[in-house]
């Protein structure tokens, strides 16, 4: 093997620096770390991980991204610090026939649930008594949206009956679960502790695809841990007043 195929044959040089939880090491929680942790992931491409303690981010790292918050990424030593323009340049600098495509192959994948994180924040952060009901409902409304387009056969599962589908776009992980799966995942786990919510069990295709997502390393072993998400919106779930 030639030197330079060698060279085309490596990995590029990727590091990825998310939000580290309370002890300053483990995984924080934060959605979009996850979600560019996944990707890579899904990519099958080497990379580096560093946890980044906002409470004492180092004078180093200040200067590769000042002003910035994790998620950011250095790739072949340039920096990149918006979420979605990383996911772009990903897929398309990780693209085949080496690395895996991860773009939905429908649109409509892309978008389903995306309104539900902005419903259960409102539902969470509120502390009148009297609006908590409609909230909920608010939140309701979402899931079951989103839990009728997992539900719904795609055009390529060829039937009309309910979907059996593992993930939003069919059996495999695509960019569409990589944004949804880690703020369902919070959902899940922020409205059971603050406001004794629990996601519907009729949902029955919201609740295969978080059983699905739960069973693949790449979602679990990017996640914080429960209590680092409890946690962190420790001082957002306001109490309800009296």
């Amino acid at each position: 093997m030639t030197d330079t195929a060698a060279e085309e044959d490596k990995d590029p040089d990727i590091e990825l620096f998310v939000k580290a939880g309370s002890d300053g090491e483990s995984i924080g929680n934060c959605p979009f770390s996850q979600r560019l942790f996944m990707i890579l992931w899904l990519k099958g491409v080497v990379f580096n991980v560093t946890t980044v303690d906002l409470k004492r981010k180092p004078a180093d790292l200040h200067n590769l991204a000042p002003g910035t918050h994790p998620p950011f990424l250095t790739f072949q030593g340039e920096v990149l610090t918006d979420v979605n323009k990383i996911e772009e340049y990903l897929e398309a600098e990780l693209a085949p026939p080496k690395y895996p495509k991860l773009a939905a192959k429908n649109r409509e994948s892309n978008t389903a649930g995306n309104d539900t994180f902005a419903r259960f924040s409102a539902f969470v952060k509120n502390t009148r008594p009297d609006k908590n009901r409609a909230l909920e409902q608010s939140l309701d409304k979402a899931l079951a949206k989103l839990d009728e387009y997992l539900m719904s056969p795609l055009p390529d599962e060829g039937h009309s009956g309910e979907s059996r589908r593992k993930y939003l776009d069919g059996d495999e992980l695509t960019l569409a679960d990589c944004n949804l799966l880690p703020k369902l995942h919070v959902i899940k786990v922020v409205a059971k502790k603050y406001r004794k919510y629990d996601i519907p069990s009729e949902f029955r295709g919201v609740w295969r695809y978080l059983t699905n997502a739960y069973e693949r390393d790449e979602f679990t072993n990017t996640c914080a841990s429960n209590e680092e998400i409890e946690l962190a919106y420790k001082d957002v779930a306001k109490r309800l007043g009296k």
